[in-house]
C-alpha cells in the first residue's frame, strides 16, 4: 500500500483510531510531512555514539578508555531468520552502517521483520504485510499516482536501504521509509475486504501481499516495539531485495565481506 492521505483517511482513522497511520484513497502526503521537514539530517561517516572528537576531550590513560570493540554479528537471539536476512544484519553491525542508530531487516520473500537496537540486539520480530507485486523497485512518480491509478505491477515494495523519519497524520503516528515513492511503514488499516488482520495471522507469505507498497505491521508490535526503538528519531530499514541479489542492492556489502575475508 502507497501511503495515501484524503477525506477516505481521515473516515478510516475515526473508524479505527488504532489501526491506522496510512490509507489506500490519494497518494497525497499528509499536510504537515513535507519533504524537507522529514528528510532527516545526514549522519557524518565519523560520527560517535558521543558526538565527540578526538580534539573534545583530553586523552586519558584509565581502562575506562580503551576503545570498545564493535560488534562482528548482529543478535538475533534464536530468532529464526533467512541467511540473507542474517548477512545484512550483521554486515550493517559490523561496518557500523547504522551510525550507531536503531534499524530494521525486512525480509521480503519471508515476509517478516526484525528489529534491532544501535548494537545490533534483537527487540523483536514479527510478519507484515507488504506490496501487492513481486519486485525491487518502485515505478517513476508512483508516489504521486493515486492509488486507483497504480496498475498491479508498480504495487512494489521496494528494496535498498532507506532512512526511517518519523511523521504523524492526525496524531496518529507512522515512519517514513521512501517520502518519494510514498512508502511508510505503520500500523495495519483495515480497509473493506481486505481481510488484513486474518492476513497478518497467517504463517502464508502469500497472504502478506496486499498493500500498494507501503509496510503494514500488527497495532501491538508497531506501539511496542518499532516506536519505542526508533523514538522520535527514526532510523535505518534495510529492506531485502526479492528478485535481485543482495549484492546488487546493498554494493558495499561484498567490500566488507571480502575484508573479512568472507
Amino acid at each position: 500500500m502507497r501511503i495515501a492521505f484524503g477525506p477516505v483517511l481521515a473516515a478510516l482513522l475515526l473508524t479505527w483510531p488504532t489501526l491506522a497511520s496510512a490509507q489506500d484513497d490519494t497518494s497525497a502526503p499528509p499536510p504537515d510531512a513535507t519533504p524537507a521537514a522529514l528528510q532527516p539530517a545526514a549522519v557524518p561517516s565519523d560520527a560517535t555514539s558521543s558526538g565527540a572528537t578526538p580534539s573534545d576531550s583530553a586523552p586519558s590513560d584509565t581502562p575506562d578508555s580503551a576503545p570498545v570493540a564493535r560488534p562482528q554479528r548482529a543478535d538475533f537471539q534464536d530468532e529464526p531468520a533467512s541467511d540473507d536476512a542474517r548477512r545484512v544484519a550483521d554486515w550493517a553491525v559490523r561496518s557500523d552502517d547504522n551510525h550507531g542508530m536503531p534499524f530494521i531487516i525486512i525480509d521480503k520473500r519471508a515476509a517478516k521483520l526484525f528489529v534491532f537496537d544501535s548494537s545490533g540486539r534483537l527487540q523483536g520480530a514479527t510478519l507484515v504485510l507488504l506490496g501487492k507485486a513481486v519486485g525491487d523497485d518502485s515505478a517513476p512518480d508512483v508516489g504521486h499516482e493515486k492509488l486507483s491509478a497504480i496498475p498491479l505491477e508498480d504495487q512494489t515494495t521496494p528494496a535498498g536501504r532507506f532512512m526511517a523519519a518519523p511523521a504523524h497524520e492526525r496524531n496518529v503516528p507512522f515512519f517514513w521509509v521512501d517520502y518519494e515513492h510514498a512508502v511508510s511503514l505503520h500500523r495495519v488499516v483495515t480497509p473493506p475486504g481486505e481481510n488484513r488482520l486474518a492476513r497478518l495471522a497467517t504463517t502464508s507469505t502469500d497472504d502478506k501481499r496486499i498493500s500498494h507498497g507501503c509496510i503494514n505491521v500488527a497495532v501491538k508490535f508497531f506501539d511496542d516495539v518499532v516506536l519505542k526503538t526508533f523514538s522520535d528519531k527514526g532510523g535505518i530499514v534495510y529492506i531485502l531485495p526479492e528478485v535481485k541479489s543482495v549484492e546488487e542492492v546493498f554494493p558495499a556489502i561484498a567490500e566488507v565481506d571480502v575484508a573479512q575475508g568472507q
